[in-house]
This record gives C-alpha cells, structure tokens and sequence, in this order.
C-alpha cells in the first residue's frame, strides 16, 4: 500500500517551525514561503524567498525546511529553491515588523544575546559585562562584547585591548580580541582616545544598528550588551532591531538604586524583552579581618528578583581587586579566578549558560519524536535560532 500525497497543508504547518533567526518569526508569517509544489510519487519542492541573494543563513535555511518538510508522512524527497524578495514585498515585510531596515544576516550565527543593563549609573554595569564575557569564555563558550554605552564607553579598557578594527573583503567590521578571549567592538575604536561623543538619539540608533548588522561576529554562543543607564534611545532601538534580546540587570543593595532598576524591568516588559536575572553588585565588603560589612545596605537585589520574578543569579561583594582589575584591564574572573567577587560572577554566568540553549546557531534539528510545531507557537522541537531561549 502506497503511502498518502502529502497536503499542503501538513507542509505549511511544519514550515512554520522555520524560525528567521533575525526577524523572530517563522517563514509561513512572514510571508517567505514562495511556492510549494507536490508530485504524487511524495516528491516535494519548497522555494523560499530571502531578503538578501547573498544571505548567509541561506544554507541553514535549507536544512531546516528539508528536515522538517522530509519528517512529513508520505514525503520521499525535498527539494529546496531559493529567490528574492522584490522590492515591494520588502517594503511590506519591513512594514509588518515595524522595522526601518531588514537585516542582512549578521545575526545569524549568535546563539545568545544578553543585554546587561541597569536604571542608573554607577553600579558597575560595565564590570559586571566584562567580567561576565570573560567568565563565559573560560567555560569555554565563545563570546562577544558589544559596549552599547556610546557615551561612556568602557569595555575596551576592562577586557585589556586598544587598537582599531579591519574592514573584510565583504566590508565587514573585524571584531578585536581581548586577551581574556571574547571579541569587542566599542566606540571607543573609532575615536580618539578619551575623546567625547557629541550626538542625538537618531545617531546613537544608526551607531547600535551598524555594530549589530556590519560586524562580524561569526559563531558565537553569547553576545553581551553594555547598555548605557536607563530607559532611553539605546534601549528602544535594541527592543527594534532584537526582538528575542534577553536582559540581565545590575543593581546595588540600597534602595535608591533597586528601585531604578526596576524602571529597566518595567522598560523591558515594555517593549516586549524579558528580563531573565538579576545581579546585585557592591553587595557587601569584608575587611582583612573578616569583619562584613554591608556598606550600601542590605538586600535590594534579593527584593528585586522577587518584584520581577527572576532568580537573583549572584551576589557580588564589594572588593579591590574587582576594580583594579577593571582599570588596569584583567578582569577578575581570570587574573584571580577564587577571589570571593569571582566567584560570584562567575556563579551568575553559570546561572546564564543554565538558562541558556545548547543547539546549533540557528536551525537545530526537531527532537526526535516531536510533532512538528504550530504555525505561530515554536515548542522544544521547532527549529529555531532564538538569540537567548
């Protein structure tokens, strides 16, 4: 007995399991499914249409729908074929999402993005992000630091590295290296050293837009943010131009500060990014001998994390050799990985990595067994490369 002609509808439904990493939403949705044909020997031929001719997630794109499409009853073979979007249907697609620019598939090869954020100034955001990056890279997870904070941009003299990025053969930025492993970019590159940065809302999204499309980041499990502190014009193009970003944020024990980080909590759940952790830095300083002492109070973190509903991933103590290290460019987690600060931050970066998936950059294949998701609602089994899940 000969097994049943698949349905276009049976293939449509597993094509909804495709996820665009970029964009967050699956090809069905967005329109990029161009044709689906189906002989009666079971042999199914899929185009799908890309933003870009030279997309470079064209070939995972191309794995994803054969294996979703070839778990299908009665499909013997699929064949995939790939066009363009015309201008119009661009505009249209751009018009959808609400989004300026479509991306260009820089993207795609990140796994993560963690946007380490908090409401003011002055709590250690920076610290906390290189150490953070520099402690994933010891776990042996490869990572990028991108210093968001145009402004008073820092990162690159925490993670110990100057100098000025290359341009590739395909007019991509080259990410330095940091000597603690992960790879940065920073406003700080690009201009003289110390030098102010003078400019408008307008320029700092075209700034965040061009360090996320134009780098190239290659493969990377984590890409971490050093956002400036806030609510402002950063925050809102990043909920633009990552709508699956995740945040970390960065407090101090006293009230003051915890109540202004939960303005970032409220800010996120704003525009549509969840806010996994919480960290409370500064949370105590210990004396030679012994003595503790909760200088900025006690328990805003803890407070916080309950507030928002997230664990509260580490309690960070106050100590010298934290900023030392940040000024002089080793961050702690290396140069003294069983300092009591380290150890910390190296507890919250475990806290991420557990919360964090473990599947290829952007198409996994469906856990065995898994039926195929539904069309908006990507379960365990869809194929998907969300930046943080």
């Amino acid at each position: 007995m000969s097994n049943p002609t698949p349905s276009h509808e049976a293939i449509t439904e597993a094509l909804s399991g495709v996820i665009d990493p970029e964009l967050g939403r699956d090809i069905v949705e967005l329109e990029m499914v161009r044709s689906i044909e189906v002989s009666d020997a079971g042999r199914v031929e899929v185009v799908v249409s890309l933003t870009t001719p030279g997309c470079p997630i064209r070939g995972h794109f191309e794995q994803a729908v054969s294996q979703r499409v070839g778990a299908i009853e009665g499909v013997t073979e699929v064949e995939v074929g790939f066009d363009v979007l015309s201008e119009e249907e661009k505009s249209g697609l751009q018009e959808k999402l609400g989004r300026p620019k479509l991306p260009q598939g820089s993207l795609a090869q990140v796994k993560n993005v963690i946007c380490v954020a908090s409401g003011k100034g002055g709590v250690g955001k920076s610290t906390m992000t290189a150490n953070l990056a520099a402690a994933l890279a010891a776990e042996g997870k490869s990572v990028g630091a991108l210093d968001c904070d145009v402004y008073g941009y820092s990162i690159p003299r925490m993670l110990g590295i100057d100098g000025r990025p290359e341009v590739s053969a395909d007019r991509k930025i080259i990410p330095l290296v940091s000597p603690a492993g992960p790879k940065v970019i920073s406003m700080g590159f690009f201009v003289e050293s110390d030098a102010a940065v003078v400019w408008r809302g307008p320029m700092l999204h075209k700034a965040i837009q061009q360090f996320l499309e134009d780098v190239d980041w290659g493969e990377l499990d984590f890409l971490l943010l050093d956002l400036p502190p806030g609510t402002g014009d950063v925050s809102m193009s990043l909920a633009q131009l990552l709508p699956q970003a995740k945040f970390v944020l960065v407090t101090t024990p006293q009230p003051a500060a915890q109540s202004v980080a939960r303005r970032s909590a409220d800010m996120a759940e704003k525009v549509d990014l969840e806010v996994v952790g919480v960290i409370e830095n500064m949370s105590a300083f210990q004396s030679p001998d012994g003595e503790r002492v909760a200088i900025f109070g006690e328990g805003g973190g803890q407070i916080l994390a309950e507030e928002i509903d997230v664990p509260l991933l580490a309690k960070v103590p106050l100590e010298t050799d934290l900023r030392e290290g940040a000024d002089e460019g080793r961050p702690l987690v290396v140069d003294k990985p069983d300092a009591p600060a380290a150890q910390a931050i190296r507890q919250a970066a475990r806290g991420i990595l557990a919360m964090t998936p473990e599947d290829l950059p952007m198409m996994a294949a469906p856990v065995s067994g898994d039926p195929p998701p539904g069309p908006k609602t990507p379960g365990p089994g869809a194929t998907e490369l969300p930046v943080i899940q």
